[in-house]
């Protein structure tokens, strides 16, 4: 199931609108009843205030409905396996189960398999405000 997952980040990351930095990104997000959300890096000139591949593929996710995310796929043209940053495994987190797979991906497909727990042992969860 992983490559269609890496083949649709490879088409958010053509959409990537990155003229400063020039490091586009794209993600996939699948939830459990099969749908793909996707995103793309977006920078403004007021750099740093765009935002990551990962944040806009989770709008689209939250603005279609939402559900269980049970696998990511996070790709970029210049750099083999680039995973998630802070912030973006922050804000996954609030969506995703420490276990929920993370694919990490090179120009040809998933290079590494982990999982949410792994890139962020420690995060903050949103049930502990309840």
């Amino acid at each position: 199931m992983s490559h269609d997952l890496f083949e649709a980040a490879k088409a958010a990351m053509a959409k990537a609108y990155a003229p400063y930095s020039k490091f586009p990104v794209g993600a996939a997000l699948r939830t459990e009843d099969g749908r793909i959300f996707t995103g793309a890096n977006i920078e403004v000139a007021s750099y740093p205030e765009g935002w990551c591949a990962e944040t806009t593929a989770l709008g689209h996710y939250i603005m279609g409905g939402g559900g269980k995310i049970v696998e990511i796929a996070v790709l970029a043209e210049r750099m083999a396996k680039c995973s998630p940053c802070g912030g973006c495994r922050q804000r996954l987190a609030e969506f995703c189960r420490p276990e929920t797979k993370l694919y990490l991906c090179d120009a040809s497909g998933v290079a590494e398999i982990v999982t949410m727990g792994d890139m962020l042992p420690y995060g903050f969860r949103g049930d502990i405000l309840k």
